[in-house]
């Protein structure tokens, strides 16, 4: 027997236990031999905790598979975890510094490295259990690891294979640098803060001329956020066709506190709108200069240390072609060695010592931040490993353009081929200790020798130098990101050519962000058809971003984060996975609150009472029952209803409509199902008609047995208890229970009488309830007009409509005067409310709540015509101002709908 109240803290924990021992989640559970379905997680980092993003991106993923686990597929759903370098390595060491243990570099690599298995094996990875507490139904018999052996293997191998093929390589360019950390950062690390900065205007003196500051004919004006980069300073660039410049491009200006000659060049990166309309260049310290450095064959001198500190003395690129004077003395002297904020400030002052500074300008601009430093992050030039992208890229763009692999939504296709057809090289070389060390050993010369492993790089290292020779291996290990772009073949088995590489390569269907379709979705593809020659997935769903009800991105910060950890344990797992896949539309956000999570409780507390009143009244599934049989109208209509939420439920998920498919379900199971079916059938339950009574019990029972599978996906954990208290004594667990077919199920005229009775019941009570008609009083109804399928229809239920709509009696005759009237169809209700209400004080009370109304409406209308209010608050106020304006309008309609009606009375 259920239990009189859904507790859902007291049966999730053993139902996913149950689902472990039935071995439910293992690859090809259930399967009938059919078609393979595979989807690989989003390795979360092993530091990592369940935020709301992992949430929403996880249950698509589960009610996917699911989905097509019950429609009879080999589904495979590949979990693991990624080595997240940087944040690990932080994690541990931070650990460290707490038990004030030696640190990172007294212990030594080899040691240090060992501590961090230590921590992943007693920390590390809490993120996968509490994936569970969602009740991922991943295989997790398979899980796997960006740094477990197998990988490891596969990210040699792709190493030594595109060096060999010339498709990685070293080279000298700018990196994201964080001076904290001591590494290159991707720019997915880097978080772009909005700063109150300012912009500081020099006058850069020309070639040949003396210099006066009231003489613009001697200097050029450029501006910059960064004084300290002038140091390094290799070119000034104006704009080919800005007449103020022309007659000086190819000419040269003195680099002030350095005294470097630099050219004047022509570029069309120099914007004439913009400031003085030249720029200053310093190729080593800017990406955009380091593109016009490349352009013009201009030299790059970095002059900063990894520190982020100034470094001048004994910088050969910085000293090249500038001749010793005092200045230079003067600028090394107090500069060296300087922290670059500190050199910021001394820059300015020395060069306002000299007339040189023009004017400082107040400036809000965004400044390049680590997501995990915190600090700001410095473009940098130094020596890394770089993927040559742009080739691995052409066909990895044509399989998209081809349909290969598709998106959805698709407009995210265009996001796609914007990045890959401006893709740069890949810098995939961190300065860490954490992760997988590049394989590549330097002889005494600094000859490389790229290898599988140390024996191998010995091998090549004897062949070139004639005899055995010691090697030194590269420090570095490879961005986090190489390793997981292998994660839909590697974690199959690759580089062995395994059976679950054959049977679930390529992969069905990617889930994620758009934040990550260049840093993960585009490495994948490129290093799936490199080494497999086949997409890694069919199709890539891009989901949307969760925010808090008034539609902000969540932050600490803002004090606005929703944990669902602190959700499941208040509401239950179902309720968070119900709403979030509710909300789910295409190409929207999500404005998630509480209480919509508390409504979809709500919701499966519905369904528990509904499944308790079926089996305090016998309705459970019949074996061999044929829903075909059925003689009683009310049966063979929710048998209909039935097949057309299956119906819309299996479309909707087929196409990624997630919040179509699970409207379809609630709305079957609420407002069909629990609304309407249980209440028309209880006079037959009660009845004394044992066949009539027989039929409907079999037909509630196999209605709910087919509504909790197709919720199933959605709430998986009250649709299995439920399935198991219903269905006593059957072996089968509902997960791998077969998906609703079509049944042909569908009966108009049983469509039609029914929907004939909904709506007859319907505006009865929408009237009532206008009216303020009290709920305890019993309304006598005059039908006039009926044809005679209608007057069947009041015979066949006139007493279920009398109790549904609270009528005291439903009479033909002539309309009374002074009733309210009702049409339905050919039909008119009329409803003599004159001596149960108060008609002028109904009136009066209308008149005032759409004046009421009105005044809102017109307060609203006003304040979004306003330009300024429009264009200056933030979105989400701007949005709930359409939407309160948008609902005014609605209760106005009703209102007025409402008085129209009541005046008919008078």
């Amino acid at each position: 027997m259920l239990d009189k109240t859904y507790q859902p803290a007291s049966l999730e924990g053993t139902i996913f236990a149950a689902w472990e021992d039935a071995n439910a989640f293992a690859a090809g559970a259930g399967s009938d031999g059919g078609q393979a379905y595979s989807i690989v997680i989003p390795p979360p980092n092993v530091t990592g905790s369940l935020h709301m993003g992992h949430a929403l991106n996880n249950t698509l993923q589960d009610i996917l598979v699911r989905f097509e686990r019950m429609r009879g597929k080999d589904v495979l759903w590949q979990p693991g975890m990624d080595h997240a370098g940087i944040a690990t390595q932080m994690v541990v060491e931070r650990q460290l510094m707490e038990t004030q243990e030696p640190g990172r570099r007294e212990m030594g690599r080899e040691k240090f490295v060992e501590r961090v298995w230590q921590w992943k094996g007693e920390s590390g990875g809490k993120i996968l259990s509490q994936l569970k507490r969602l009740g991922c139904s991943c295989d997790w018999s398979r899980e796997r690891f960006t740094m477990d052996d197998g990988l490891s293997e596969a990210v040699r191998k792709v190493f030594v294979e595109l060096y060999e093929a010339g498709l990685i390589y070293k080279d000298k360019r700018l990196v994201n640098w964080d001076p904290k950390l001591l590494t290159a950062i991707s720019d997915l690390e880097v978080e772009q803060v909005e700063v109150n900065g300012h912009l500081w205007h020099f006058r850069y003196p020309l070639e040949g001329v003396d210099f006066n500051a009231e003489d613009p004919s001697t200097y050029i004006v450029v501006a910059t956020t960064r004084p300290e980069t002038m140091l390094g300073d290799t070119a000034v660039a104006v704009h080919p066709e800005d007449e103020r410049y022309t007659n000086l491009i190819g000419n040269h200006i003195i680099l002030p506190l350095v005294g470097r000659r630099i050219p004047i060049v022509a570029d069309e990166y120099s914007d004439p709108e913009k400031g003085s309309g030249a720029v200053k260049i310093t190729p080593a310290h800017d990406f955009n200069d380091f593109e016009v450095g490349k352009r013009h064959d201009l030299p790059m001198i970095n002059i900063l240390d990894i520190e982020g500190k100034v470094v001048l003395e004994g910088n050969e690129d910085f000293t090249r072609d500038v001749s010793g004077s005092s200045e230079l003395t003067q600028t090394t002297r107090e500069l060296q060695g300087q922290d670059r904020f500190a050199a910021r400030k001394a820059v300015v002052a020395m060069m306002d010592e000299r007339g040189l500074l023009a004017e400082i300008e107040d400036n809000r601009h965004a400044v390049p931040h680590g997501d995990r430093s915190g600090v700001v992050i410095e473009p940098f030039l130094t020596d890394q490993w770089y993927v040559d992208a742009k080739t691995l890229a052409k066909p990895a763009i044509e399989a998209v353009r081809s349909g290969q692999t598709g998106f959805t939504p698709k407009t995210w296709e265009n996001t796609y081929f914007h990045w890959m057809e401006n893709i740069q090289p890949w810098c995939i070389s961190r300065q860490l200790w954490w992760g997988h060390q590049i394989p590549a050993w330097y002889g005494p010369d600094g000859t490389v020798f790229v290898a599988t492993d140390e024996s191998e790089a010995k091998e090549k290292a004897k062949a070139h130098y004639g005899e055995a020779t010691e090697l030194t291996q590269d420090e570095d290990v490879l961005d986090t990101w190489f390793s997981s772009g292998l994660w839909p073949f590697s974690t199959l088995g690759w580089p062995d050519e395994t059976e679950a590489l054959k049977r679930y390569y390529p992969t069905s269907v990617l889930v994620t962000g758009f934040d990550i379709i260049f840093f993960w979705i585009a490495r994948m593809m490129m290093l799936g058809i490199h080494f497999m020659e086949e997409v890694p997935f069919h199709r890539v769903y891009i989901h949307a971003l969760v925010r808090d009800e008034k539609g902000q991105k969540m932050s600490k910060s803002k004090g606005n984060v929703i944990d669902p950890l602190d959700l499941i344990e208040q509401y239950g797992a179902d309720a968070l996975r119900f709403t979030l896949a509710a909300m789910e539309a295409q190409g929207r956000d999500i404005k998630l609150s509480t209480a919509r999570v508390e409504g979809y409780r709500n919701f499966a507390t519905k369904l528990w009472n509904a499944a308790r009143f079926a089996e305090m009244n016998e309705c459970a599934p019949v074996d061999g029952f044929d829903p075909k049989s059925a003689t009683l109208t009310v049966n063979r209509w929710i048998a209909g209803e039935s097949e057309r939420a299956a119906v819309k439920v299996t479309e909707s998920l087929e196409n990624f409509r997630f919040n179509d498919a699970a409207g379809a379900i609630y709305h079957f199971l609420w407002h069909i199902f629990c609304d309407w079916y249980l209440e028309l059938i209880k006079p037959v339950l009660m009845g004394d008609d044992e066949d009539a009574k027989r039929e409907t019990r079999a037909m509630a029972g196999y209605v709910l047995d087919r509504a909790l599978k197709l919720l199933h996906p959605f709430m998986p954990f009250v649709t299995e208890e439920l399935w198991a208290k219903l269905g006593e004594g059957r072996e089968q667990i509902l997960m791998l229970s077969p998906w609703p077919r079509h049944e042909g199920l569908e009966n108009a005229q049983a469509d039609a009488e029914i929907d004939w009775v909904i709506r007859f019941v319907t505006e009865i009570r929408s009237v009532r309830a206008e009216m303020n008609v009290p709920a305890g009083a019993r309304v006598p109804l005059i039908v006039t007009g009926a044809n005679t399928e209608s007057q069947e229809r009041l015979a066949s239920h006139g007493e279920t409509l009398k109790r549904l709509a609270r009528l005291e009696s439903i009479e033909a005759g002539e309309t009374p005067k002074g009733a309210l009237q009702i049409v339905l169809e050919e039909a008119i209700l009329a409803l003599p409310l004159a001596e149960i209400i108060d008609v002028a004080a109904e009136s009066a009370r209308l008149r005032k709540e759409i004046d009421k109304v009105s005044k809102e409406i017109g307060q609203l209308d006003a304040k979004l015509a306003n330009e300024k209010f429009v264009s200056r608050a933030p979105e989400h106020v701007v949005e709930e101002q359409r939407e309160r304006k948008s609902e005014a309008e609605a209760t106005a309609a009703r209102l007025n709908q409402a008085l129209d009606r009541l005046q008919a009375v008078l």
